[in-house]
């Protein structure tokens, strides 16, 4: 794709020099200050999108690099491209992006401009993260990430961010110390056979696969913690709910839909194909952290009394699928590790605009100060009934997807070992029935006792139409995948490939990984 080698810079860079002018604006200027935002955030997503019209989902190598010499005395590289995984990433953030504003059009009203300059700044840090293709570009992009999230959640979020800011930073800058410290030593160990230090990520997978095992157990440790602290995965998973009740809805979209998004990426770009031997030593033990997650997490949001607290567990959950779906490495099992990345953005960040909606009418997150809204919000009530059956996983809606396939691939996976992972795993389903419908129930069923519920406005326009894009990726995933895994599918049987042929090099096929499950070829 040498024709569009600065595509992505354009793409990763354009939020950033557009988003200047706003904070020359007059900040009694409301109006245009949101408008303009929304604007600008709608350019990324057209560059996104028309990559994903011509981007080639028939070759598995990257697309679109861009390669250019930055640091000499390191040997570091501006260093971007993208294939089919990071593809569908990006597309999902760019897309979350102007839903997010659109979702914090009234609830913002202090520091309109730095607020928004921040969300475009954030937006422009995650297609860097997911098109870096050089360790140290990425690693600069992965912390960047924390400061427009931490003034968001700080400035803006309810009155313990305080506590909840300092949390999240102090479990970031703790994985990201282990990351950098990981970075480091990889170039280092790898530079008697590549020559050089360098942290060129292309470089580098054709030669740390070769490191003795221990050093690559100590290696995937340092990558995988920081990876899973931001998944986050149990038991590092603590940050989350707080972060979530204690950000603005916008920021809770962010975090849910793209953030931790960037831990299981890391997990497939980085772990798996770096340190291949060490990922087959400890999958027991991650599997076991995920599949403890996945039922944890369900069980905890039976009995909340927040909603957004409902909702953040529940992501500790549903990202426990993808951790196992991940670990599964199965063609099946990792195609919906990676479409639920998409499907769980989608959802849970529906989720997340749904109880931002309801806290402004109530200023209010308590399940039980609601009840019976249906009858007065008929139209929200609708759209909550359908998010809630996407996140359930009913056939035909997009959740679907995502978890059968994760379930199915990890049910024959050989390097999970045991069907008793998917058997357990099995069980949140029902349970993320129980608690979703429940809460649709307390909240929108049943008779209005209270006397604010009586009055509550339905849908304005701009939240309906904040809420039709996602309605139809929804149907859209569910009802033809293909549209969307088709992007991955070669990008997803390359990993596969190479670790399988790792597998049998060395482990001498004592637990050989198929790369498909009986009856899928």
């Amino acid at each position: 794709m040498r024709d569009l080698n600065n595509i992505l810079s354009l793409l990763i860079f354009l939020p950033v020099i557009l988003s200047i002018p706003i904070l020359f604006f007059k900040k009694e200027s409301e109006s245009l200050i949101k408008t303009y935002a929304f604007v600008i955030s709608l350019i990324p997503l057209a560059i996104a999108t028309y990559l994903f019209f011509i981007f080639n989902p028939a070759i598995g190598e990257y697309q679109f690099v861009e390669k250019a010499k930055w640091i000499s005395f390191t040997n570091t590289y501006y260093f971007v491209g993208i294939d089919g995984i990071s593809l569908l990433l990006i597309l999902m953030s760019t897309f979350i992006f102007p839903l997010s504003i659109l979702a914090s059009w009234t609830s913002i009203t202090k520091n309109l401009k730095s607020f928004y300059f921040l969300v475009l700044m954030l937006d422009a840090g995650l297609i860097g993260v997911f098109s870096s293709l050089d360790l140290v570009l990425f690693y600069i992009f992965w912390e960047f990430i924390l400061i427009p999230m931490y003034f968001i959640i700080g400035v803006w979020g309810a009155e313990d961010r305080v506590y909840a800011t300092v949390k999240f930073f102090l479990y970031t800058m703790f994985g990201s110390l282990l990351l950098l410290i990981g970075i480091v030593w990889l170039g280092v160990l790898c530079l008697p056979s590549t020559g050089v230090f360098t942290t060129d990520l292309t470089l580098l997978q054709q030669h740390s696969p070769q490191l003795p095992l221990n050093i690559q157990v100590y290696l995937f440790i340092l990558f995988t913690l920081s990876f899973l602290i931001k998944v986050p995965l149990f038991p590092f998973h603590t940050w989350l709910p707080d972060a979530h009740v204690q950000a603005p809805t916008a920021g809770s979209v962010i975090l849910a839909a793209v953030l931790l998004k960037m831990g299981t990426y890391g997990l497939l770009r980085f772990s798996l194909p770096l340190f291949p031997g060490a990922f087959i030593k400890l999958t027991p033990v991650i599997a076991v952290l995920a599949v403890i997650g996945i039922v944890y997490g369900a069980l905890v949001s039976i009995v909340q009394k927040d909603i957004k607290k409902l909702v953040a567990y529940s992501s500790v959950s549903h990202l426990g699928f993808i951790v196992l779906g991940t670990f599964a490495v199965t063609d099946v099992a990792m195609q919906g590790s990676v479409i639920q990345m998409i499907n769980h953005g989608l959802s849970t960040g529906a989720l997340f605009m749904i109880v931002g909606i309801l806290y402004e009418r109530r200023h209010t997150k308590k399940i039980a100060d609601f009840g019976g809204i249906m009858k007065v919000m008929p139209v929200f009530s609708v759209v909550f009934m359908i998010i809630v059956f996407s996140s359930i996983g009913l056939p035909g809606l997009n959740g679907f997807v995502g978890e059968f396939l994760i379930l199915l691939g990890s049910f024959y996976s050989s390097n999970l070992g045991s069907t008793a992972y998917s058997i357990i795993s099995t069980t949140a389903v029902i349970f993320a029935a129980v608690y979703l419908l429940w809460m649709f129930q307390r909240v929108m069923l049943g008779p209005i006792d209270k006397d604010e519920n009586k009055k509550l406005p339905d849908l304005t326009v701009r939240e309906f139409l904040s809420f039709v894009p996602i309605l139809v990726f929804v149907v859209w995933i569910g009802v033809h995948p293909n549209t969307f895994m088709s992007k991955s599918e070669a990008s997803v049987k390359k990993i596969v490939k190479t670790f399988q042929d790792y597998n049998n090099k060395n482990w001498l096929g004592e637990k050989s990984i198929e790369s498909r499950a009986p009856g899928l070829e």
